[in-house]
């Protein structure tokens, strides 16, 4: 009771309420009633303009605005940014073909060496021997001789004649054997779909040595040997097979005098041997040069199998050759 006697009115007790609880409340009744005074309005000037006359007196409250403008915010697209490529191992050589490509290096090295000790012997002194074995030139005119005395002097391969025929007739049969596995292994496994040469290998060929030299921005299709390799490659297991002809032709001219004649002769195997070397320096540097052009990953490759390559976000399903390095079991090495 106040003091004058009379009962508290429940309307000052909904007022203090009202204020306790802030200016959310006022603004909702206001809303309301401005509802309801539109829609006594829209009872004399009719239903139909009274949907628009509601619609926009409601909208036109703060609470309500309040909520449009953050239902608009939420609604506004956000730029997605492009998704990381995932990197992922994918294998490119087999085991048996890794395992003899490093065996014939050493072995091509050893072959190399041993016939320089034998070239020494029959090339220190120019026209001392009526062959044109070691001559380059153009009819009588001649370029030079290979090689020059300071050549074997720096290398110190003088007066080793028979050494050099010892480990030449010797190194030869492995690697005559590691050849020949390569091949029956090629042909066999199937691997010589990926080495032999198509119609569209010396185009590209041409495109791959213009890229290269920084000729042209046209990089070449990514695959397991392009063009230039299939032809490069071809042409060694070829020269392989070339070498090891003319060497039994020089080594026993006499027991394999068909293929000492069917070569013209043994001068002319002897030539055709030399030069067939010659041909495995300049490929040899060139592949180097082109291994450590291309970078670490494709030399891995050839001692482990796999290469890294980048997977892109948007490809659904990797294939089986590939495995991804953020799938790789626990305990293995991805850091490869």
């Amino acid at each position: 009771m106040s003091e004058d006697g009379a009962l508290p009115r429940a309307d000052d007790d909904r007022g203090e309420k009202l204020t306790q609880a802030g200016a959310v409340v006022p603004e909702k009744n206001a809303a309301a009633e401005t509802v309801a005074a539109v829609e006594g309005a829209s009872e004399a000037s009719g239903a139909q303009a009274a949907v628009p006359t509601v619609t926009q007196a409601v909208a036109s409250t703060p609470a309500v605005a309040g909520a449009a403008a953050v239902t608009s915010l939420s609604a506004t697209p956000v730029e997605e940014q492009p998704a990381a490529p995932t990197l992922a191992l994918e294998y490119k050589h087999r085991l048996a073909t890794r395992w003899m490509h490093w065996i014939n290096f050493p072995l091509l090295g050893l072959m190399i060496y041993s016939g320089l000790l034998i070239y020494w012997a029959d090339s220190q002194h120019e026209g001392a021997n009526s062959h044109q074995v070691y001559r380059v030139g153009l009819g009588n005119w001649t370029w030079f001789r290979l090689f020059p005395n300071w050549f074997y002097t720096k290398l110190h391969l003088q007066f080793q004649l028979a050494s050099g025929m010892g480990y030449h007739f010797f190194f030869m049969w492995f690697f005559a054997i590691n050849g020949l596995l390569y091949v029956l292994y090629t042909l066999f496994s199937g691997e010589w779909r990926y080495l032999a040469p198509n119609r569209h290998s010396f185009r590209e060929a041409i495109e791959v040595t213009l890229y290269d030299l920084g000729l042209s921005k046209v990089h070449p299709p990514r695959r397991k040997f392009n063009g230039g390799q299939q032809i490069a490659y071809t042409g060694v297991v070829l020269m392989g097979v070339g070498s090891l002809l003319t060497g039994i032709a020089i080594y026993k001219p006499t027991q394999f005098h068909l293929i000492t004649t069917l070569l013209g002769g043994y001068e002319m195997a002897r030539w055709l041997h030399f030069w067939l070397t010659m041909g495995y320096v300049a490929f040899f540097v060139l592949h180097v040069a082109q291994v450590a052009r291309v970078g670490w990953n494709n030399f891995r490759s050839m001692i482990i199998g796999y290469e890294v390559v980048d997977v892109p976000a948007s490809v659904p399903e990797v294939s089986a050759s590939k495995v991804l390095l953020n799938k790789v079991p626990h305990g293995q090495d991805a850091s490869v």
